[in-house]
């Protein structure tokens, strides 16, 4: 498994990242304490979520590698992902979206940074 991100997705997301900090792919299911909600709608959610290095992930058991640094995620929402992701940036929208050799699986892939005061 892997992520693979456009050129605009590393564009965007890089300002963000540093050595102290940690990239989640957060699967929205309201379960740890980055998961922003419980699932409302009867589609898939995800965040990139930015934390710092000092923060608890204890939830994110496994992690998935990207040219920008490892995503870490919660192991079971793996039964969500496919083997080959993708995420792209979208300028015009502003927008993430996620997908795999299958097809979309997040078209508003959300972007949380927890070290922000």
């Amino acid at each position: 498994m892997r992520i693979l991100l456009d050129e605009a997705a590393k564009a965007k997301l890089l300002p963000y990242l540093d050595s102290d900090k940690v990239l989640l792919l957060t699967f929205e299911d309201g379960v740890g304490p980055y998961s922003q909600h419980a699932m409302i709608h009867m589609q898939t959610q995800f965040s990139i979520t930015i934390i710092s290095s000092k923060m608890e992930k204890n939830d994110y058991n496994e992690k998935i590698p990207s040219e920008i640094g490892d995503f870490w995620i919660k192991g079971y929402s793996k039964d969500a992902l496919q083997n080959d992701l993708r995420i792209k940036f979208n300028p015009r929208l502003s927008t993430f979206s996620l997908s795999g050799e299958g097809g979309m699986i997040d078209d508003n892939l959300g972007l949380i940074d927890f070290t922000k005061k």
